[in-house]
């Protein structure tokens, strides 16, 4: 995070103080994991000097990682994790009863992320392949996003979850504002930082139908985008088959490659 970017964010959280200061209690935050490999929960601890400012605006009543205790409500539910067995179905569905508002933070919770991978091929040839004779002692579901079971208020993409966007989520709820959530591409991002195109190095890169909200953060290290933010609302796989063969490119290499995170979009888009 830029020095820039933390001043700005640290200048919203005094601002959040200010306002939270009239009101008799901190907002009652819980964090809770599913199916992942719970990165973007410990993305939590790499805020720096904003960790401090967090917890002045917020009381953390329930987070396996860190505590024991269990809550009965809470303001803000940040979830991570794709739903992949039924047991997780029952527990979102008690978690979002329980929550003011909830946040699918992660590619996983936002879109399935990796873990979709194993929906594009059969159930119960997964199973199989990874428990063996005992496979039917684990039942599983395909890996799903939180919104295709409940509602969910807000999204932090990326993997790991992108800390600037936690941090405007988290700022705009502390002040009881609506978070915006960017719907343009990481190829604007790129533009407005002047990055030179990694297609002009040879690369696949999926900026072009992924999600804005990261500043453009792999291609500005001359890393192509892996698409882990998820599709724009309406991607032009068209426009960037183009580009591909524009460039020598191949479009089955990049689906392959749209795979990795966005199994479940893709199927769609692409049907």
């Amino acid at each position: 995070m830029s020095a820039k970017t933390a001043q700005f964010i640290t200048i919203r959280l005094s601002r959040a103080s200010r306002r939270r200061s009239k009101m008799s209690k901190k907002a009652r935050v819980a964090i809770f994991d599913f199916t992942g490999c719970e990165g973007c929960e410990l993305n939590h601890l790499n805020f720096e000097a904003q960790l401090l400012d967090i917890l002045e605006h917020v009381e953390i009543v329930e987070w396996r990682e860190a505590m024991d205790e269990k809550a009965d409500g809470y303001d803000i539910a940040f979830v991570e994790g794709s739903l992949s067995t039924p047991d997780c179905i029952t527990r979102i569905h008690k978690i979002r009863r329980k929550a003011k508002f909830l946040v699918a933070v992660g590619a996983c919770a936002v879109i399935g992320g990796v873990n979709a991978m194993k929906n594009t091929r059969p159930s119960e040839e997964i199973r199989e392949e990874v428990y063996g004779k005992d496979k039917y002692l684990f039942p599983s579901l395909p890996a799903l996003p939180l919104s295709a079971v409940v509602k969910v208020d807000f999204n932090v993409r990326g993997c790991p979850m992108t800390q600037i966007e936690f941090l405007k989520v988290f700022t705009a709820l502390v002040m009881g504002k609506m978070p915006v959530e960017p719907d343009h591409s990481v190829c604007v991002e790129c533009k407005l930082k002047e990055n030179e195109c990694v297609y002009d190095k040879g690369m696949i890169c999926l900026g072009p139908v992924t999600r804005a909200g990261c500043d453009a953060h792999c291609p500005s290290f001359g890393q192509y985008c892996y698409g882990c933010r998820g599709l724009v609302s309406e991607p032009n796989l068209k426009a960037m088959e183009e580009i591909l063969v524009n460039h020598g490119l191949s479009m089955d290499e990049a689906h392959k490659r749209l795979l990795l995170f966005n199994a479940n979009q893709i199927e769609g888009v692409t049907s």
